[in-house]
């Protein structure tokens, strides 16, 4: 009888484990109900997303899982814009990736070029540890990507963790967070960022930077990423 019931008592364990990340993500999803807080992923409805230059959410490469919202790597599916645009925002996700892999997410995006990234900023999503662009303090986790590297501040959690983020923008002032820690600060149009502009590889790209309101997008850059308990409000 002993060993029925710990059998029993091992199984219901095993269920609660694996039921955890989407309870988790759940009770913080419900807690952005209040305080002007608009809730983008709760852990299963994808209708505030659809994909870039697309009318619907993609068929393939994005999936609700656990209470996620994962890109599955090699299955494409192109980058997630929000179905709204947004201003001046604060804009919370958590993330995390798989081993070497890249991501980001990128706001005030239009679709008027090819690419999310010719008109957006990025936030970069990326393990540090294996992948090349983790050498360039402006190409790491958190940066501004390919224009400001972090502060000291940064801690980034190893992957397979979660990292909680931020990014702000409001007015001229644009900020990203990481693990409850601001590590990015930049004007947003002011001169010393246009000049940073101006020399990096988004010279080229006369919409980068230039929109006061546009999309948040989730990059598809090919490889495992996963997000939950994104929300934003507007100022």
């Amino acid at each position: 009888m002993k060993r029925v019931i710990l059998s029993v008592m091992s199984a219901a364990l095993a269920t609660a484990l694996l039921s955890t990340p989407a309870v988790a993500a759940d009770k913080e999803a419900k807690k952005s109900d209040k305080d002007g807080w608009k809730q983008l992923f709760d852990g299963k409805d994808t209708s505030q997303w659809r994909g870039y230059k697309a009318t619907s959410f993609p068929a393939k490469g994005w999936r609700v899982e656990n209470g996620t919202l994962r890109h599955v790597a090699g299955e494409g599916g192109g980058d997630l814009i929000t179905v709204d645009k947004f201003g001046d925002f604060e804009l919370r996700f958590d993330w995390k990736v798989s081993p070497g892999a890249n991501s980001g997410v990128i706001y005030r995006v239009t679709e008027d070029h090819n690419a999310s990234y010719e008109t957006g900023p990025e936030y970069q999503v990326l393990d540090d540890s294996k992948h090349g662009d983790g050498k360039n303090p402006k190409t790491s986790a958190a940066a501004l990507y390919a224009l400001i590297a972090c502060n000291a501040e940064k801690e980034l959690k190893p992957v397979g963790e979660w990292n909680k983020a931020r990014i702000v923008v409001k007015g001229n002032q644009a900020e990203h967070w990481l693990n409850k820690k601001k590590v990015v600060e930049y004007q947003w149009g002011g001169s010393e960022t246009q000049k940073l502009i101006s020399e990096s590889k988004f010279k080229g790209m006369p919409g980068f930077a230039k929109n006061s309101s546009g999309h948040i997008c989730l990059q598809d850059h090919g490889d495992d990423v996963w997000f939950r308990n994104i929300k934003i409000r507007t100022f």
